[in-house]
């Protein structure tokens, strides 16, 4: 089966591009996910993280 799928995809040209495309946008986002990471303000941060915890507490005191 493998065999069948190399032997197709030679058959391609131009093919070979699209793992080099695919690697570089893989690569990009993780590289700008842990800039904003980094970069992302303390006070953000914990709002964002505290928002489940807010939600649970709205829902019981509707309850």
């Amino acid at each position: 089966m493998l065999k069948f799928v190399k032997n197709h995809m030679d058959s391609i040209s131009g093919i070979e591009v699209f793992p080099i495309i695919s690697l570089l946008i893989f690569f990009g986002f993780f590289v700008i996910l842990f800039w904003w990471v980094f970069t992302a303000k303390k006070d953000y941060i914990n709002k964002v993280s505290n928002i489940p915890l807010e939600l649970d507490n709205q829902n019981e005191t509707e309850l």
